[in-house]
């Protein structure tokens, strides 16, 4: 049973699919369930900072289920999508319940939808990132599979990286330089892979202009389908499904920066270059996303055998306070800025 815990990350789009169901007030349950009810349950819960043994690691990659409750969040995030789509064109919705839907779906599409197409994304099997990206489409963001596999975990906690985020830099001085730096360097890392392989720009091998076509043909889509509302929803949820992905990122690695050698080039990332945090819930939800540094020291490895290791720096709460936290940055500082090591404050 324990291994069912990972069900919880569906509470998610539950709580969403209440929101619809019930309208009014409820459509604000999500980010009320996601950002209040769990870092409270995470603060009166003990933090778990076990680690499987080496005979329990190698039965969880066994054991296929892991994969599937991964696979699952797909149909239930179209699903919740064209759920929220049909409701609209039948149901007069007010402002304040847009708001609301707009607000639980792009959590829905932050939390089951790019952090899962992030998990996916560094399987080595095509179908599976072929999934992952899939994933990434309703937030706009399929970009993030080429600058994160081959930017971000080459250059994570250096300034060349734009995911990581500067000491006493704000969360939405943050949100503009990641995405429109993480954006272009995509465009970067694409010609040169073209270039490599020997392919043309304009040719079948640059994904960069697939992914685009893709997403507005689903803009397109919607709006032929769904009207003007439609459209507006599905790119509002869009955004804020990313927003609250680069307010991850923030948090992951603020302030940490690795060491330059005297040969020019930076040391190998380590375990003390990404914040980590063993609150409970949060991990389960997040499917163990929380146990970043593992992740970086080997970012092939499968989500349910990650390792929390001592030498992390630890978060004082879970990743959603903290993603709270950090949208009052005088706050942040004052709780973050004294736990960054003093050899990386430049």
């Amino acid at each position: 049973m324990k291994d069912l815990k990972y069900l919880a990350a569906l509470s998610i789009p539950i709580m969403a699919f209440m929101g619809i169901y019930l309208k009014g007030y409820f459509t604000y349950l999500t980010p009320f369930y996601a950002f209040v009810l769990i870092p409270i349950m995470d603060l009166l819960l003990p933090l778990d900072p076990t680690n499987l043994n080496p005979e329990e690691a190698t039965d969880n990659l066994k054991t296929k289920l892991f994969d599937w409750l991964l696979y699952l969040n797909l149909p239930i995030v179209y699903g919740l999508i064209f759920y929220a789509l049909i409701t609209m064109s039948i149901t007069s919705f007010n402002t304040f319940e847009i708001i609301g839907l707009i607000l639980s779906v792009g959590t829905v599409l932050a939390v089951n939808g790019i952090n899962v197409a992030h998990e996916l994304g560094h399987r080595q099997s095509t179908n599976e990132r072929f999934l992952g990206k899939a994933l990434l489409l309703p937030s706009f963001y399929m970009h993030f599979y080429i600058e994160h596999n081959f930017g971000h975990h080459l250059h994570a906690a250096t300034p060349e990286d734009p995911a990581t985020a500067k000491y006493n830099q704000s969360i939405y001085s943050f949100w503009f330089t990641s995405t429109f730096r993480q954006y272009f360097n995509s465009w970067n890392i694409q010609k040169m892979l073209l270039k490599n392989n020997n392919n043309a720009f304009f040719s079948t091998k640059n994904d960069l202009l697939w992914y685009g076509m893709f997403q507005l043909s689903y803009l397109i889509l919607v709006f032929v389908f769904f009207g003007t509302i439609g459209f507006v929803f599905v790119l509002a949820a869009g955004i804020v499904g990313f927003i609250m992905l680069e307010t991850v990122n923030y948090i992951e690695h603020y302030g940490l920066l690795r060491s330059k050698l005297p040969s020019g080039r930076y040391e190998r990332v380590k375990q003390n270059h990404s914040w980590n945090s063993n609150h409970a819930l949060g991990r389960i939800v997040l499917y163990e996303l929380t146990r970043h540094s593992d992740h970086h020291y080997k970012s092939s490895k499968k989500y349910q055998i990650l390792d929390s290791y001592e030498d992390s720096p630890q978060m004082p709460y879970g990743y959603p306070t903290s993603m709270v936290i950090s949208l009052f940055p005088p706050l942040w500082f004052k709780i973050m800025n004294k736990r960054v090591p003093r050899d990386m404050v430049s």
